[in-house]
Parts: C-alpha cells; sequence; structure tokens
C-alpha cells in the first residue's frame, strides 16, 4: 500500500501522466499493413495503438508483428504487407484503464508488465495513454524535492535532535 502522503502528492500530479490522443501516433484498423510498417518506421515506437473508425482501441501493434508476415522461404518482402490489414495481425488482449476508475496503486501495478496504458472514456473512446517513462519521471521528481515541498520541520527541534546526536 503506498503511504498516504505519497498517494496524496501523486494524485495531485496524476494529470500530468497523460499523454493526450492527440500527441500520439495510431493507426486505423483497416489501414493496410504497409501503411502501418512506414508508421511504426519513422516514429521508432516499439507498439503503436489501433483504432476503430469509433476511436477505440481495437489492439495493438508492433514491428515484429509486422514483419513476421514479411518473411518467407525465399527471404523478406514487403510485398505481402499491401495483402493484409492492420486487423489481420494486430494483438487483441491487452490493458487498457479508465483513468476515472484505476487508483494509482492499480497504475503501477499495471505499469510493471506494460510500458504504458491507454486511456478510455467511459464509453471506450481513446483519450491518451499513461507511460512507464512519466511515472518515472514523477518519481524522480517527488524523490528529489518532497522533504522541500510537502514536509514541514521545525528548524529548531531538528537542530535540537542533531545538537543531542
Amino acid at each position: 500500500m503506498i503511504s498516504a502522503a505519497i498517494q496524496r502528492v501523486l494524485a495531485e500530479k496524476s494529470g500530468s501522466f497523460l499523454i493526450p490522443a492527440s500527441k500520439i501516433a495510431i493507426v486505423e484498423e483497416d489501414n493496410p499493413l504497409y501503411h502501418a510498417f512506414l508508421i511504426l518506421t519513422k516514429v521508432k515506437y516499439a507498439k503503436i495503438l489501433v483504432l476503430n473508425k469509433q476511436g477505440q482501441i481495437t489492439g495493438l501493434l508492433s514491428l515484429a508483428m509486422i514483419t513476421d508476415k514479411m518473411l518467407d522461404l525465399d527471404g523478406i518482402s514487403v510485398k505481402p504487407l499491401n495483402k493484409y490489414q492492420v486487423k489481420d495481425v494486430m494483438e487483441t488482449d491487452f490493458v487498457s484503464i479508465n483513468f476515472t476508475e484505476k487508483d494509482i496503486e492499480t497504475q503501477l501495478h499495471l505499469l510493471v508488465d506494460n510500458n504504458f496504458l491507454p486511456v478510455v472514456d467511459d464509453q471506450g473512446g481513446f483519450q491518451g495513454m499513461i507511460t512507464r517513462r512519466e511515472w518515472f519521471k514523477a518519481f524522480n521528481y517527488l524523490a528529489r524535492t518532497f522533504d522541500d515541498h510537502y514536509v514541514t520541520v521545525d528548524k529548531k527541534q531538528v537542530l535540537k535532535l542533531e545538537a543531542e546526536n
């Protein structure tokens, strides 16, 4: 269980963990796999989110999933990528969260096994993502500034304790 004081501080900052959907590269499930290959190559993400026409997350796609379709007995070719759509190869078993329903501790547990957590609204619409990196940045900040910003200590008491030791 996270300390109540730490949880309060993290709750104050939790909105800054969310990277808005408008800043995240995505592909649509009906896009040709060749298109997704180009996107993934350019943005240099390990995985990319797949959305349907209604803006809901339907899967995740990695470069490894795409290159698997490029391999055959004769070598590697991009030609097969025009035969497939993203939905033909995407991963459909993934974790997403509703930001208002998942507490901080649950988010942290999920981030142990996931580099990012897609965030959806009550209708399943994609809102953005929380990344492990953003959490690390927040913890780094918290660890360096917690005493300065959140702990009030009577300096006379500190000096007295130091004199006693």
